[in-house]
C-alpha cells in the first residue's frame, strides 16, 4: 500500500474494512437520516436549493471516475449552479484504501475551496481512467503522479506530503464511512442519495436517468 504513515494508514484500512462489510448489509435503507451537512463534507450550490444530492464516492473508484466524467459536469451546470440542487460530497475509499485516503487528503490541501477540491480530484479520476494513476505499478510512481496534481495546484512536494500524512484526514474519512454505512448502508461505489432516498435504479448514474429523478423531486 501507498506510504501516508502508519497511523493514517491503518486508519485508511479500517475505513475499507467498514465499507466491505456494509456490502453484505441490504442494499437500499430509506432512512432520511444522515442528511444534515457536517463540516467534513464537500458542498456546492445553495443552501436553500430544493433538492439534496449527495454522493459517496472513493478516489480510486473506476465507476465514480466514469460518472465525473460522463455526469458531474452537466449535473453542476444544469442544476447546482441554477440554484435547483445542492450537492454533497462524502469521502467514502475503496482498494487500495491508503491511496483512496491520499487523494482526498490531496484534494483538500492548502484549504482548497470546494471548486479547488473537485479540480484535484477530476485530475485523479481523470489519471484513474487512463490509467497514469497505477501505470507505474509502484507506489512511488502513484506519489508523483499526486505531486504532479499538486505541483499543478501551486503546492510544494512538502505540503502534499504534509497533507496526505495529516492524522485529522483519516479520522474524518472513518467518521464519513462509519455515518454513511449506519445511515445509508452504503452498498459501494458511487452512492447517490437524493433527499434522503438512495437510489438503486443504474440509470441515476447517467445523466438522463438522474436527471429525470430530479426533474421528479422538483415537480413534487
Amino acid at each position: 500500500m501507498f506510504a501516508i504513515g502508519r497511523r493514517t494508514l491503518l486508519l485508511g484500512a479500517s475505513a475499507l474494512a467498514l465499507a466491505g462489510a456494509a456490502a453484505t448489509l441490504a442494499a437500499c435503507n430509506n432512512s432520511h437520516g444522515g442528511t444534515a451537512i457536517s463540516q467534513d463534507d464537500v458542498v456546492l450550490g445553495q443552501a436553500n436549493a430544493p433538492v439534496t444530492l449527495i454522493e459517496y464516492a472513493s478516489a480510486v473508484c473506476p465507476h465514480c471516475a466514469h460518472f465525473h466524467a460522463e455526469v458531474f459536469d452537466r449535473l453542476k451546470e444544469t442544476y447546482i449552479d441554477t440554484g435547483k440542487v445542492r450537492y454533497v460530497f462524502r469521502e467514502y475509499p475503496t482498494e487500495p484504501a491508503a491511496i483512496a485516503v491520499a487523494g482526498f487528503q490531496l484534494a483538500r490541501c492548502g484549504g482548497a475551496t470546494p471548486e479547488q477540491y473537485f479540480a484535484r480530484l477530476g485530475e485523479i479520476f481523470r489519471q484513474r481512467l487512463s490509467g497514469a494513476l497505477f501505470a507505474s505499478g509502484t507506489n512511488e510512481g502513484v506519489r508523483q503522479k499526486f505531486f504532479e496534481i499538486g505541483a499543478a495546484s501551486g503546492l510544494s512536494q512538502e505540503q502534499v506530503t504534509q497533507c496526505i500524512n495529516d492524522e485529522a484526514g483519516a479520522q474524518r474519512i472513518r467518521r464519513i464511512v462509519e455515518a454513511g454505512n449506519r445511515d445509508f448502508n452504503i452498498p459501494g461505489t458511487p452512492t447517490l442519495i437524493l433527499n434522503g432516498r438512495v437510489l438503486n435504479d443504474p440509470s441515476a448514474l447517467t445523466f438522463d436517468g438522474l436527471s429525470r429523478l430530479i426533474d421528479a423531486e422538483l415537480a413534487s
